[in-house]
């Protein structure tokens, strides 16, 4: 009985990745630019990106009244306004609940949530960890500057130790978040990295997450160019792009450097770079992301700790489970099944309650 309920419930989810696996789509990217005039710092690295997501947008074959965008607070919060979609501006931190209820109440929405590294890691830590953890149907895009832009330059819980800024005049004396584990940790089903820079990475993570069933969590570096300018150069710059971008691509071996001199492997449940040279090939990882067990992912996240030196990007998991959005209305369904459609007046008045002369 159970299983039939999910299978039934999963007709509404299955039908949107069919959606979004349309050959043609009838949009362009203007047909998700809004009337709002776009009112970020000029150069800063948001407009790359709203740029990526409706083009992509356009191309991901539904209907623009079956996406919706939900922020919190921040500068990647403005994203809602300037997407020609349903929106919601919510409350800092608050926006993983916020769209839990909008995913929930209707299976047939594409939900996605713009946030920054303070409203997701700071205020909002809980709530997206738990989002995380129950398999909500989401999409969580993560804009990562290392720096609170909207307040004009504090330091994040990604910033790196020793980080000068307004509120760290001497040096931050924090370890830094690291993302990906804390999403891997959370059991993410879906954990993903980009570079603001890099539209076609970019494209191809929100191609695999808009396919995925679950949350999907996105962490993509962004620019802030005026209060941490440069802080992802070792990855954007010319030479940095060849020597220290760790590719990771299911089914491939993990090879990256200018000369591809180096590699990764996998010893005793960690991952290491190692010169090719000292190995033999059939030594190197083989990137799986598939793997039930997030333990190698994990490892995979920890080979950097901030975008300094090799640091892996492309998608690092992406498993399937049972979402939330399923196990909640399944349930709901087997209690009216056994017990009926029930009346609010009853509900109001049952056990649990008193009157008050």
């Amino acid at each position: 009985m159970k299983n039939n309920l999910r299978k039934e419930l999963g007709i509404k989810s299955a039908k949107l990745v069919k959606d979004l696996n349309k050959v043609k789509s009838i949009y362009k990217r203007k047909d998700f630019q809004s009337v709002q005039e776009v009112n970020w710092c000029p150069g800063c690295g948001d407009y790359t990106l709203l740029a990526s997501v409706q083009s992509f947008m356009a191309e991901m074959g539904i209907s623009k009244e079956k996406i919706v965008f939900v922020s919190g607070i921040g500068c990647a919060a403005r994203f809602p306004y300037y997407m020609n979609t349903y929106g919601l501006h919510s409350i800092h931190g608050r926006a993983p609940a916020v769209a839990t209820g909008v995913s929930v109440s209707n299976p047939e929405l594409s939900v996605w949530i713009v946030s920054g590294d303070g409203d997701s890691l700071s205020i909002g830590g809980n709530h997206l960890i738990h989002a995380l953890r129950k398999n909500v149907n989401l999409k969580i895009l993560m804009f990562n500057n290392q720096i609170y832009g909207l307040t004009k330059g504090q330091y994040s819980p990604t910033s790196e130790e020793g980080k000068k800024t307004k509120s760290s005049p001497f040096g931050s004396v924090e370890m830094p978040f690291n993302p990906m584990s804390v999403a891997l940790g959370a059991e993410a089903s879906f954990v993903a990295r980009s570079i603001d820079m890099d539209r076609d990475l970019t494209a191809h993570v929100l191609e695999e997450a808009s396919k995925h069933k679950g949350s999907a969590f996105i962490e993509i570096y962004q620019n802030c160019n005026v209060f941490n300018d440069h802080a992802f150069e070792q990855l954007t710059s010319k030479e940095g792009r060849v020597a220290n971008r760790i590719n990771l691509v299911h089914g491939e071996k993990v090879i990256f450097g200018a000369e591809d001199e180096l590699a990764v492997t996998i010893e005793d449940g960690e991952a290491k770079i190692v010169k090719r040279a000292d190995i033999d090939d059939s030594q190197i990882y083989v990137h799986d992301t598939t793997k039930k067990n997030p333990s190698v992912a994990f490892s995979l996240s920890r080979l950097s700790h901030g975008p300094y030196g090799p640091t892996p990007v492309g998608v690092f998991r992406q498993v399937e489970r049972e979402t939330y959005n399923e196990d909640v209305i399944g349930q709901i369904e087997s209690a009216k099944e056994a017990k009926g459609d029930g009346k609010i007046e009853q509900l109001i008045r049952s056990l649990g309650t008193w009157d008050v002369n």
